[in-house]
């Protein structure tokens, strides 16, 4: 229950800092939406027990390098695309690359779908839960078994140690 109250509480902060208000009506309209969310996707987001307090401190202490190789693979792919727009590299080799789920929990998939798409240049376009595969939009999917190599070296130095 503390959870689910301290969650209630940050997600309404949230939305009142995405307004820059808070007016009375809007924390009561941004803890009725919070509230809506939080039950919609309760069994997602708390079906797990808790972490023992180690286990808490190394992964919010491993977040930190995986927040960095986000950032790096930011500026990566801004540069790329930069490159394709401006003429200055040739957009030859678009496509899908089939990546391997391999030891990601779903929580793991969803986080390695956001961090990627958030890099330009690639794009989650599908989990194929059933084949254990996550289906990317590259914007230079000349070497497949790279981009996968990519995926899965990123994933075990950074990403594993913070959500696996």
């Amino acid at each position: 229950m503390t959870r689910y109250v301290a969650s209630l509480a940050g997600a309404t902060l949230v939305y009142a800092m995405t307004l820059a208000s808070f007016h009375p009506w809007d924390l009561a309209l941004g803890a009725l939406a919070s509230g809506a969310l939080l039950l919609t996707f309760r069994s997602f987001l708390f079906s797990a027990d808790t972490l023992p307090a180690p286990a808490f401190t190394r992964r919010a202490i491993m977040f930190l390098p995986f927040a960095g190789a986000i950032a790096r693979d930011i500026v990566r792919g801004t540069w790329q695309v930069a490159l394709v727009v401006l003429h200055l590299r040739p957009f030859n080799h678009p496509g899908i690359v089939a990546v391997p789920i391999a030891a990601r929990t779903r929580l793991g998939v969803a986080v390695t779908g956001l961090a990627s798409t958030l890099s330009p240049g690639s794009f989650l376009v599908d989990v194929d839960w059933e084949n254990d595969v996550m289906y990317f939009h590259m914007l230079d999917a000349a070497e497949p078994d790279h981009v996968r190599a990519e995926f899965q070296r990123s994933y075990d130095r950074y990403q594993r140690h913070v959500f696996p």
